[in-house]
């Protein structure tokens, strides 16, 4: 596991990141794996929310 520099260090490498980029890491501990046809939600207070449809 990462923390969130090593996390933004790592992937740095691979992508250019730009400013206001989400980093979107997994779930918390306990929480079961998405299904496909389910439909995720992620939300920042200010900003739109962004919808996924998991394939």
């Amino acid at each position: 596991m990462w923390n969130v520099s090593e996390t933004i260090a790592n992937l740095s490498t691979l992508f250019e990141l730009q400013p206001g980029d989400l980093i979107f890491t997994g779930t918390p501990e306990g929480v079961g794996a998405v299904q496909a046809g389910q439909i995720m939600l992620a939300s920042i207070d200010g900003l739109s929310p962004i919808t996924v449809k998991v394939a």
